[in-house]
């Protein structure tokens, strides 16, 4: 079986206990703060290896390396091949700072946006232009309702119902 998956039922398992999952990842956080702290130290060069390799190199076990490799994907330059991903097999880490940065935020995992490395990175405003990116990317706004007396958008100075809305 595929690592990915394993790593899935484990993760996301609806027969653990609540606790025990709570401290699952709990643990899994801290573990992945570590590794984004040591990527972001030093964003422009490109960590390779085998998915065993990489969880040797950050002190985490094979599973552990899975799960970051999940989250990290879509952030990357060139994502790995995750859904049949073996321990052997070769990834890469590089990837995108804009991106990155945005899908952090967008899983609201404030303990890796809010990591004092992206200081080093972006300056403040960047970091406030991105941040708000994508929050404005995922905000859903309703369109102005136009009733029928209401003035027509088009400017023409009729009455909604006498311009653009005559037939609808």
């Amino acid at each position: 079986m595929a690592l990915l998956q394993l790593w899935r039922d484990m993760a996301y398992d609806e027969s653990a206990n609540k606790g025990d999952l709570q401290k699952f990842w709990g643990d899994y956080f801290k573990k992945e703060q570590a590794i984004y702290k040591e990527l972001l130290a030093d964003p422009d060069t490109e960590v390779k290896g085998s998915v065993s390799e990489l969880a040797s190199k950050y002190g985490i076990d094979l599973m552990t390396m899975t799960g970051f490799l999940d989250g990290i994907n879509d952030s990357l330059v060139e994502p790995n091949p995750i859904e049949e991903m073996e321990a052997d097999t070769q990834v890469s880490l590089k990837f995108d700072k804009e991106s990155l940065y945005k899908n952090m935020v967008a899983a609201d995992a404030e303990w890796l946006y809010g990591l004092e490395e992206w200081k080093q990175i972006f300056d403040e405003d960047k970091l406030k232009e991105l941040y708000q990116e994508q929050k404005r990317s995922t905000t859903f706004v309703n369109e102005t309702k136009i009733y029928p007396n209401d003035p027509c958008p088009c400017g023409s100075g009729k009455k909604y119902k006498k311009c653009c809305g005559k037939g609808k």
